[in-house]
């Protein structure tokens, strides 16, 4: 019986990852990866070049039936008229649009009635009565990450960009796009804009898309931008066929060659990998650390701390973002000037707390909670517990306290944590594994270390693929369930610090 193969493609914020893999068991069968520009903005040329690169070194895809691209959420790509890249792509880490998120937040509460015209009932303060009148339009209210605040900061900022834009997409859009065979034009001609499609998961991150009503928001939209003649990318279902690949990039000797299925934001990518259902937790610490659950129902979290966004099922993925994750523990290795394994090691040597030593860990300022213009601190530091094990300590607790803090915004919403998931570059540390169960408060699921955006997306494209009603039931491999006595008092005296 001859082997179907099908791709998932994850262009992330520092590298694209191509996983050629058996649609029928999820086994791995080729893989490749190309690294992307550091920043928080970058030339999507480059994403095409690491994809060309990682896919070469997959062994290409000219074998493959079908693919899917799960992709950095929220980063903004321009596009003109001929299909050419306005301006470098701002990422969900760039806070340039912070002003602009409080600026879009005061003048939808200022307003006398809610966005879609009706009367409310909501807070009697502008502020905050924004932020719920945007959670009650999309799931989510604006922070700087999302991309409505960007096409706003370029709208005051960029005016002759602005004028150029003929439409508006994201990282997985615009590879997805090109993977199909598009792209810029001869000057005098008219890319095929309208080809551009997305899901439910990527667009619920805009601040411009109701993933309840699945629909764009083109009002709020307008808001932002000052008009509202762009094209936006259609938005799939969960099985659609978004295209079928240019055959000289994939699907040459497969007859009918390589549809490409909708793809999706990372995060909804990462829980359709490890196969999550209602009840699970994932706890993922890349560039970002991200607490998401899956929900049968939307979320509108009224504080607008938590963000109501799609999966990639038909579901709800209510999670809470941190810009600050596993880099946490790279700014204690240089401070220390020690390994991974070192700074373990060194951990090892301090108690639960520190001594007393805590990090407040917003290097990069911070989306949850909302300061990006906080930076990091050290507090309670005497000349008794000023050690390097206290120190390497409180960063590790620092870091697993941030993602309670997520943890705990997710609960908050009503969703009973059945199981916790720890995955991404940063659950391979064994400081981190040591911890984790005690910061949190109960055992956590360690699934073996994987490219979890990247089996979700070939998982999605398989599906796409077979016509079935579910997704292929690939088995998780778990490397074992972490243990701990829990730990209180280190959450507890975070918490006093962090105010």
């Amino acid at each position: 019986m001859t082997r179907i193969l099908v791709a998932g493609v994850d262009t992330s914020t520092q590298s694209t990852k191509v996983r050629v893999t058996d649609a029928a068991t999820g086994e791995l069968v080729r893989f490749g990866q190309a690294k992307h520009p550091d920043g928080t903005s970058c030339d999507p040329n480059a994403w095409w070049d690491a994809f060309r690169e990682a896919a070469a070194q997959a062994g290409g895809l000219d074998d493959v039936a079908a693919l899917a691209v799960g992709g950095q959420q929220h980063g903004m790509v321009l596009l003109d008229r001929q299909g050419r890249v306005v301006r470098d792509a701002l990422l969900w880490n760039d806070t340039r649009s912070a002003p602009d998120a409080e600026r879009l937040v005061a003048e939808l509460g200022a307003a006398p009635k809610a966005a879609d015209g009706s009367e409310d009932d909501l807070s009697d303060d502008a502020t905050l009565r924004g932020r719920q009148r945007w959670v009650k339009a999309v799931g989510s209210s604006l922070v700087a990450s999302l991309t409505i605040t960007k096409i706003a900061w370029v709208a005051a900022n960029e005016p002759d960009n602005a004028a150029r834009v003929a439409a508006v997409c994201l990282p997985h859009d615009w590879l997805s796009w090109r993977i199909a065979g598009h792209g810029p034009v001869a000057d005098g001609e008219t890319a095929d804009l309208a080809a551009l499609f997305t899901d439910r998961s990527d667009a619920s991150g805009t601040g411009y898309f109701d993933s309840a009503a699945n629909e764009y928001r083109m009002d709020l939209f307008k808001l932002a931008f000052g008009r509202d003649d762009v094209t936006l990318p259609r938005v799939l279902g969960p099985t659609e066929t978004g295209a079928v690949a240019d055959p000289a990039i994939a699907g040459k000797d497969v007859p009918g060659g390589c549809i490409i299925a909708p793809g999706g934001g990372d995060n909804a990518m990462a829980s359709l990998g490890l196969s999550m259902g209602v009840g699970d937790v994932s706890i993922s610490l890349g560039t970002s650390g991200v607490a998401a659950a899956i929900s049968p129902v939307p979320a509108y979290d009224m504080t607008a701390s938590v963000t109501g966004f799609a999966d990639c099922t038909g579901h709800w993925l209510p999670l809470a973002c941190t810009i600050n994750g596993s880099r946490i523990s790279d700014a204690g290795r240089a401070a220390l000037g020690v390994d991974y394994d070192e700074l373990a090691d060194l951990a090892a040597q301090s108690v639960p707390g520190a001594e007393g030593v805590t990090l407040i860990p917003y290097f990069d300022g911070e989306r949850t909670p909302n300061r990006p213009d906080a930076t990091a601190a050290l507090y309670g530091m005497t000349l008794r517990n000023t050690t390097k094990a206290n120190i390497a300590r409180a960063f590790v607790e620092g870091l697993l306290c941030s993602q309670r803090d997520c943890l705990e915004l997710v609960k908050g919403l009503g969703v009973d944590v059945k199981r916790i998931l720890l995955i991404g570059g940063g659950a391979k540390s064994a400081a981190v594994r040591a911890y984790a169960p005690g910061v949190f408060g109960m055992d956590v699921v360690l699934p073996a270390t994987d490219e979890y955006v990247a089996i979700g997306a070939a998982r999605q494209a398989a599906w796409v693929l077979s016509g079935e009603a579910e997704p292929p039931a690939w088995q998780l491999a778990i490397d074992g369930t972490l243990t701990g006595e829990p730990t209180p008092e280190v959450y507890e005296q975070y918490a006093r610090y962090r105010g």
